[in-house]
């Protein structure tokens, strides 16, 4: 204990360059979440995608990214058990950024969409359950989170379905799909509006410390929507239908609407997921900077200085320029092909199920209700339009990734605990 806190700063770079790997893998495979539908629907390009994704995830968790952060991530082990060996919990948390960034390197190569949630709480409950007992995990947390594989994916894929039948009948359905969709649009921009405002009040701004009670954070998404109407309408009277290319597809002016109101979802879904899933990287490293800053009191609060935001800002950035591409591409274009209407469904069905667990206080994975989402999708027009050799490659990156992480971070614990001393 006494050599760590005689090096702490030597500890405090290592961590820094543990949690920006660990940011690093949240931009290279859970940006795909907020910008693999709009490049699978062709409404923006990946450079256009990566782009308003640095900026937006940038802006997302730097400025919103936390103010206070509980020491241990999402409740899942006791911090009591570490008061008589606070360096264990140094140590561990090194380990868990260090084997989830590792795990989400792995995967994103890959180009498998896997939960950064889910790897860095395997890596947690890993070094915790080895390192000081099977007590010190909270494993009523670790069974509700595996259960949300299920039901998050299912709630998504079930809205996201209604959405697209919604679609098909008030517009695709009709004789002239082209000035129906410029009435019916703008409606869907306001639910877009409202939905997207409800995500980064519900799941973002509470991290700046502006805690809004359900309802009043429901009457402002009410005046985001509007606006996102307002402004979303103004660009769709620029948009003239275009009879050559409906001669090879008949929603080929259709689909264009539909594109302008997925370039609002992919910025802000990329405000909110900035806001909220730095967290995962960001968490653990403020749990270690406050042990170390407080001489080795174990607290059950750690404030959030700015450098660390700046790390997870920072890696979130740099994963998504060098490796988002390839999650981008499984996720927009090998579940299912997918147009401007049906990307916008899958976003909207991902965004209204993230606002419903977080009223609800169920714990889910981003990555795991997009793709139950675009699944929802594709069923829409039937079974066979689905890749399932794609989903079934997702599905098992999902169940190794709590394992993986796991593994990884126990093997990480014990060269620590070797390397600096027990």
């Amino acid at each position: 204990m006494e050599w760590m806190l005689d090096n702490a700063y030597l500890m405090l770079l290592l961590a820094g360059a543990f949690g920006f790997l660990m940011a690093w893998g949240v931009g290279a495979n859970d940006v795909a979440n907020a910008m693999g539908t709009s490049v699978g629907a062709k409404a923006l390009t990946v450079k256009q995608a990566v782009i308003i994704a640095i900026i937006f995830e940038f802006c997302g968790a730097y400025l919103a990214g936390g103010e206070v952060t509980a020491t241990i991530r999402k409740g899942i082990i006791d911090a009591e058990t570490f008061s008589h060996a606070p360096q264990y919990l140094v140590y561990g948390m090194m380990s868990a950024l260090l084997a989830a960034g590792i795990w989400l390197m792995v995967a994103s190569w890959f180009g498998w969409p896997v939960s950064t949630t889910h790897s860095i709480v395997g890596a947690i409950v890993g070094f915790a359950a080895v390192g000081l007992g099977m007590e010190a995990v909270h494993w009523d947390k670790v069974g509700s989170i595996v259960a949300s594989w299920v039901t998050s994916p299912l709630l998504a894929g079930f809205i996201s379905f209604a959405l697209i039948r919604s679609v098909q009948k008030l517009v695709l359905n009709h004789d002239d799909p082209f000035e129906r969709a410029k009435k019916v649009v703008p409606y869907y921009m306001f639910l877009v509006g409202f939905v997207i405002s409800m995500v980064t009040m519900v799941k973002g701004l509470k991290h700046v410390g502006l805690h809004l009670t359900f309802l009043q954070s429901f009457l402002w998404a009410l005046g985001g929507g509007a606006v996102v109407m307002v402004v979303g309408s103004i660009f769709l009277k620029r948009i003239k239908q275009d009879p050559e290319a409906d001669k090879d597809f008949r929603f080929s002016s259709v689909e264009r609407v539909f594109a302008v109101l997925m370039i609002f979802t992919a910025c802000a879904m990329a405000f909110a997921h900035g806001s909220n899933d730095v967290a995962n990287a960001v968490g653990p490293l403020a749990a270690i900077n406050s042990v170390i800053a407080s001489g080795g009191q174990v607290g059950a609060k750690a404030a959030m200085p700015s450098w660390i935001l700046l790390v997870g800002a920072m890696g979130i950035v740099f994963g998504l320029a060098i490796f988002g591409a390839r999650v981008m591409a499984t996720v927009g274009k090998k579940i299912t092909e997918l147009t401007p209407s049906r990307g916008f469904a899958a976003e909207l069905g991902a965004a209204t199920t993230v606002v419903l667990a977080s009223g609800t206080g169920l714990p889910i994975s981003t990555t795991h209700t997009l793709v139950g989402a675009i699944l929802g999708v594709g069923m829409a027009r039937g079974i066979g339009s689905l890749n399932l050799r794609v989903i079934g490659t997702i599905f098992t990156s999902w169940v190794v990734t709590l394992p993986a992480g796991a593994l990884l971070s126990i093997l990480f614990f014990y060269f620590f605990k070797g390397l600096f001393g027990a």
